[in-house]
C-alpha cells in the first residue's frame, strides 16, 4: 500500500492567508513532482449532521472546483477535509478541543496507518507524528518565544526543519533546534505565474486604466502597514497621472484603506481585495510596474519573498525597497528599481524611472521569468527533500 505524504494546516480551507497559500503551493509541487501527496485541514461544521464523518475521517481525494481554482490546484494533489462537527471546539474541556481530537484520535486511528512522512507548520502535528514514529519536516516562518522540546528535535525522525529568513534560524537555534536540523530557504511560487495571459491582462487594462491614466502600478498582498501600503497610498498622492492597484486583503481591511484614500483625499487608487491565484497571475502581467514597498522595522528581517517571485514570474518590471531579506536579489536583472524603505518620495522617483527605463512588453521580461524559475514550488520540495533520509522519502508514484 502507497503510504501518504501529508501536508497538514490546522485551518478551514479555502481562506486568503498567505501561510495558507504557502501550505496549498507546498502540497501541490509535492504532488506535480509525482509523490502522493495530500493536503489535510479542517472543514468546519456546525450541527450533528455529519457526526458518522468521524467515525471515518480521513478521505483522500481531489479538491472541488472552488478550493482548486482558489489556490491552482493541480489534478494529481489529493485533499483530506477532517470533520469538526458540534461539540468539537464549541464545547468547553479537553476532550473536546481540537487538538486533543487531532492528537488522539484522528492522527493514531485514521491518518497513522497511511501515512509516510509529514509536513507541516503545526508544532503540535509535528510533536504528535514523532510520538507516533513518523518522520516529521517542519517549517517555522516566524520569531516566536518558545522552548522547542529537546526529545523532539534531537529525536532521528525530525528530519529538518525550514524557515526563510536567517534571522529567523538564529532565534530557532537559540530556543533549542539543533543548528544542523533547520536550514533557511525560500518559499516558491507557483508555476501559474510564468503561464503568459495576454487576452486577460489586456482585459484587466481595460477595467482598471480610467480618466485618461494610461500607466497601471499593482500591489499584490496583504493589506498592512508594515507592508507598505500606507506609504504606496501616498505614493499614489505624488503620481495622480498613474493608477494604482491593490490586490489582496479581507473585507475589513479593504474598506478601511478606501477610508484612508478618501480622507488623504486619494482619486487614484483601488483596492480589488482578494484575487483567486489565476486572476492574479493575469493582473500581474497586466501592470506597467509591480510595487514591493516595505516598511523598515522587525518585520522587515524576517519577510519571504514569495511575492516578489510571483512578481518576477510575471515578467513585469518591479519596483522594491531595500529590505534585508530581498538585498541578494540586489545585483540580479529581475528588479528594475530600488530605493530605500518608508520614504514615499523616494518611492515615487524610483517607480517613475522604472516607468521610463523599463516600457511594458506584452510578451513579458525573460530575464525575470528565466532568473525565477530556481524558486519554484517544486525545487523548494526536491530540495527540502534532499534532507531527509533515502529511506524515509515518500515513494514516487506517478
Amino acid at each position: 500500500m502507497t503510504k501518504y505524504y501529508i501536508f497538514f494546516t490546522r485551518n478551514v480551507l479555502p481562506q486568503a492567508q498567505a501561510h495558507l497559500v504557502q501550505v496549498s503551493h507546498s502540497a501541490n509541487a509535492a504532488a506535480n513532482l509525482g509523490y502522493p501527496a495530500v493536503l489535510v485541514y479542517l472543514h468546519q461544521q456546525s450541527n450533528l449532521a455529519n457526526i458518522g464523518e468521524l467515525f471515518y475521517p480521513f478521505h483522500p481525494q481531489p479538491p472541488e472546483e472552488d478550493l482548486a481554482k482558489f489556490y491552482n490546484l493541480q489534478d494529481k494533489l489529493k485533499v483530506a477535509a477532517l470533520p469538526t462537527p458540534w461539540p468539537i471546539d464549541r464545547v468547553g474541556g479537553k476532550f473536546t478541543h481540537i487538538s486533543t481530537v487531532i492528537s488522539k484520535y484522528y492522527f493514531p486511528v485514521h491518518i497513522l496507518p497511511k501515512t509516510k512522512i509529514v509536513h507541516t507548520r503545526d508544532w503540535n502535528f509535528a510533536k504528535t507524528a514523532i510520538k507516533h514514529s513518523i518522520p516529521v519536516i517542519y517549517e517555522h516562518h516566524h520569531h516566536e518565544d518558545k522552548k522547542f522540546e529537546p526529545e523532539i528535535v534531537n529525536h532521528p525522525l525530525f528530519q529538518i526543519s525550514v524557515t526563510v529568513a536567517d534571522t529567523v534560524r538564529d532565534s530557532m537555534i537559540q530556543n533549542g533546534m539543533p543548528p544542523e536540523k533547520v536550514i533557511k530557504l525560500h518559499n516558491g511560487f507557483n508555476e501559474i505565474f510564468l503561464k503568459r495571459q495576454p487576452e486577460a491582462a489586456a482585459d484587466w487594462r481595460k477595467k482598471l486604466l480610467s480618466d485618461g491614466r494610461e500607466k497601471l502600478v499593482v500591489y499584490s498582498g496583504a493589506l498592512s502597514k508594515f507592508k507598505g501600503v500606507d506609504l504606496l497610498i501616498d505614493v499614489a498622492k505624488e503620481l495622480p497621472q498613474i493608477q494604482f492597484v491593490f490586490a489582496g486583503g479581507n473585507q475589513s481591511q479593504v474598506q478601511a484603506y478606501q477610508q484612508i484614500s478618501q480622507e488623504k483625499p486619494v482619486q487614484n487608487v483601488r483596492f480589488l481585495g482578494h484575487l483567486p491565484q489565476n486572476e492574479l497571475s493575469s493582473l500581474l502581467q497586466a501592470a506597467d510596474v509591480l510595487a514591493h514597498p516595505h516598511c523598515a522595522g522587525k518585520e522587515a528581517t524576517f519577510t519571504s519573498p514569495l511575492k516578489l517571485f510571483d512578481y518576477m514570474a510575471s515578467g513585469t518590471p518591479i519596483a522594491a525597497t531595500e529590505i534585508l531579506p530581498l538585498m541578494e536579489f540586489k545585483s540580479s536583472p529581475a528588479v528594475a528599481g530600488w530605493c530605500e524603505p518608508d520614504n514615499p518620495k523616494a518611492f515615487a522617483q524610483c517607480l517613475e524611472k522604472v516607468l521610463l527605463t523599463h516600457p511594458r512588453r506584452v510578451e513579458g521580461y525573460t530575464d525575470n521569468m528565466d532568473f525565477v524559475q530556481q524558486f519554484s514550488c517544486e525545487n523548494r520540495i526536491a530540495k527540502i527533500l534532499s534532507y531527509v533520509e533515502d529511506s524515509l522519502r515518500p515513494e514516487l508514484v506517478n
